[in-house]
């Protein structure tokens, strides 16, 4: 029996005020040598222009992020700046989940009364990530130097184990077949290219020029570069690097922003490109499962979410995740008795690669765009997050 749920009945997302910079691979792209929080300021404001949304309609700025950048400890304020409009904020992160946690967070700010209409703004530089120097008074060297991204992706410090472990151990826990793996990422790639072909890619991510610290023109990111067509003989010469994992297989480091707006229910009639579409908040559930085992949890977290809703997978008229690594799907149509094929139409991350930050940002934009095509229904966004979480949220598009 489905429950009536309305997570915050004042919040509506309006339609098309959103957008995305394409997400070049780490070290690819003049990306690589900008100020991440100034270039997502900018690259909202940009968007905003193009859906012809005025920037000063917003009075609150949610910022995502996971990577240190160049004076974070500004944050929101220092990035709305960059927009052009000082507004107030915060930032939050919660790894690769920060994405989805942003917009709920805008959601709550909305329902609260406290806004009428805050943005979400969210990005990741993973190139050239910077390198920490902690003292540390309790061990021998005194002092412990962490690169940012790769020494967090190399050593969870709960199980001492790689992230990449991670996927290994659940697909040995589910027997998820190599075969089927990469069956299913070249089946990823047809689904990315498709959506490029037809156009869907074009209407979430918008070009972007690149300048240096004089104005000039380092180049236009136009493109998630570092994605190219992939056979499946390719993929089945590809080393095994862990159980049913290997490079085609993994998501690949890259960098960029994702934005949206959530408002009242008036001010989304005024904003939205197509103000007959109604997007609404419906449910969101959290877990954690056993250590070392990522992949397996955004399907219990999705388990919780219908036991929450009452709703099914047959209710779903888009489903879309957050996959890091093919396990993370195979492992979802096991537990679910799902069609891997029907998720993920049009790309993922798995495909056009983790920024972290905005990656579910992103992935919450194109489903909410299929859906619309599709003449609405539910909408169900999932992913994880680092170590061993699970986040999934229901979305109605109406």
């Amino acid at each position: 029996m489905t429950k009536d749920l309305n997570m915050f009945p004042e919040a509506r997302i309006p339609f098309g005020t959103w957008g995305s910079s394409y997400f070049p691979a780490w070290q690819s792209s003049p990306l690589a040598e900008v100020n991440i929080g100034q270039f997502a300021g900018e690259g909202m404001a940009l968007i905003m222009s193009k859906r012809k949304v005025p920037i000063r309609v917003l009075d609150y700025l949610v910022v995502g992020s996971t990577v240190p950048w160049h004076y974070k400890f500004w944050n929101a304020t220092v990035v709305a700046s960059c927009t052009g409009h000082r507004m107030p904020g915060h930032h939050l992160e919660q790894a690769c989940a920060t994405g989805l946690q942003a917009i709920v967070a805008a959601g709550a700010q909305v329902q609260s009364g406290s806004s009428e209409a805050a943005g979400v703004l969210t990005f990741d530089r993973t190139s050239d990530s910077p390198v920490g120097v902690f003292p540390e008074r309790r061990a021998y060297r005194r002092t412990e130097v962490i690169s940012d991204v790769w020494d967090n992706f190399g050593f969870d410090p709960s199980t001492e184990n790689a992230m990449i472990a991670s996927a290994g151990n659940v697909a040995r826990k589910y027997k998820v077949d190599r075969a089927e793996i990469d069956d299913m990422v070249a089946f990823r790639y047809q689904q990315y290219f498709q959506g490029k072909e037809s156009g869907f890619i074009q209407r979430v991510a918008v070009p972007m020029e690149v300048l240096n610290m004089q104005g000039k023109s380092m180049g236009t990111i136009a493109d998630d570069i570092g994605v190219k067509k992939i056979s499946l003989q390719a993929l089945h010469a590809m080393r095994e690097l862990e159980t049913g994992v290997t490079g085609g297989s993994q998501t690949h480091a890259a960098d960029g922003m994702a934005t949206m707006l959530v408002t009242n229910k008036e001010m989304a009639k005024q904003l939205s490109t197509r103000p007959e579409i109604d997007i609404r908040f419906v449910a969101k559930a959290e877990v954690r499962v056993h250590a070392s085992c990522m992949p397996e949890a955004p399907a219990a977290a999705v388990q919780k979410l219908l036991s929450k809703t009452g709703l099914s997978m047959n209710d779903m008229a888009v489903v879309k995740d957050h996959n890091p690594f093919a396990v993370n799907d195979a492992v979802f149509a096991k537990v679910f008795g799902y069609d891997w094929h029907k998720m993920n139409n049009n790309g993922c991350p798995l495909v056009w690669g983790h920024p972290q930050g905005p990656t579910l940002t992103r992935v919450t934009i194109e489903a909410l765009e299929e859906a619309a095509d599709l003449g609405g229904g539910y909408v169900l966004i999932f992913g994880c997050a680092a170590g061993d979480v699970g986040i999934a949220a229901v979305f109605k598009v109406s």
